[in-house]
């Protein structure tokens, strides 16, 4: 059994972030995420994006910023990928993990929970479906391509922003308005390899040779449309589920897990931040995240080292 004074569940920015802080304070702490690394959803599903209200940063993208939050804890942290947390059971000395780790007090941090992608709503074969992404790891490998986006969210257009400098986009989207930022459909209008084809459905897809051919069936009329494309993206949003933590006897409201002023949950030793929690006046960004870290690793010392003089600021940690 491996004991540690501090268990993070979630490797996102908000749990990486929290380590990082509890390391500050000398806690010797462990990272588990149930995907196979670090980063959550910045580094899966917009890395190239330029987020622009990190602090400190006039922007920085979703790649750049996990890669400069896991290396300021890498070998100070340890982190289990690929490990998904299913079992937490309370005992005298805290907390038993999967029957494999002992822990003092714990930080739930997994964001809207685990997520998986909307499926394209086509029956497709396997040759079809390698030919259908849901995430984007590397743009340059759709270079000189003709790319079908589907979606009209942020992430389509922001995929489709950043696939323009690289491949033709056709971008379709079933209504006449996006529900992305107005700046970023302008900018797509103002692209010369982009075309953008609304009010469209899928209706139908094959493949043949080096292509995928697809026809959109106009909503609200009877037109159909032949698209022929060497890849498409499906950018429909995912389905998110924090049930897990149910079981672990969280209280929850709606999908979301109530917290007091400390980010204490209502199980003694437990804690929550980021995406995870609701509150009134709550905004889901990261810098609020990091600010609930703050928060809740100052609590946990507060709680296990009860005797302590506790410093607050980082200059004087």
């Amino acid at each position: 059994m491996k004991n540690f004074d501090l268990a993070i569940v979630g490797a996102g920015p908000i749990g990486l972030f929290a380590a990082d802080f509890a390391h500050l304070h000398g806690l010797n702490t462990i990272i588990f995420d149930s995907l196979n690394e670090v980063g959550g959803q910045p580094n899966l599903l917009y890395p190239f994006k330029q987020i622009s209200d990190i602090p400190v940063f006039e922007s920085i993208t979703g790649s750049d910023l996990i890669k400069n939050l896991h290396n300021n804890i890498k070998n100070k942290v340890t982190i289990k990928t690929n490990h998904r947390v299913e079992k937490i059971d309370k005992n005298p000395e805290g907390f038993n993990i999967d029957d494999s780790y002992q822990v003092k007090t714990i930080i739930i941090a997994t964001g809207t929970g685990s997520f998986k992608p909307k499926k394209f709503p086509l029956k497709a074969t396997e040759t079809i479906n390698k030919r259908i992404n849901y995430y984007i790891k590397d743009p340059a490998l759709f270079k000189n391509q003709t790319v079908g986006i589907f979606g009209g969210g942020d992430s389509a257009l922001d995929w489709a922003i950043e696939l323009s400098k690289y491949a033709n986009i056709k971008l379709i989207h079933r209504r006449k308005e996006f529900r992305g930022l107005e700046s970023s459909v302008q900018k797509l209008k103002n692209l010369h390899n982009v075309e953008i084809l609304t009010p469209y459905l899928p209706k139908s897809i094959e493949s043949n040779s080096d292509q995928l051919t697809i026809n959109l069936k106009e909503v609200g009329g009877d037109k159909i449309l032949t698209q022929n494309f060497n890849q498409i993206i499906v950018a429909y949003g995912f389905r998110a589920d924090n049930r897990l933590v149910k079981k672990w006897g969280i209280d929850l409201i709606g999908s979301h897990i109530i917290v007091n002023q400390e980010m204490k949950t209502n199980i003694d030793g437990i804690y929550a931040i980021g995406d995870a929690i609701d509150y009134p006046g709550r905004v889901p960004v990261i810098g609020l995240g990091f600010g609930e870290a703050q928060i809740a690793i100052t609590a946990i010392m507060r709680q296990l080292f009860p005797e302590k003089t506790l410093t607050i600021h980082s200059t004087s940690i």
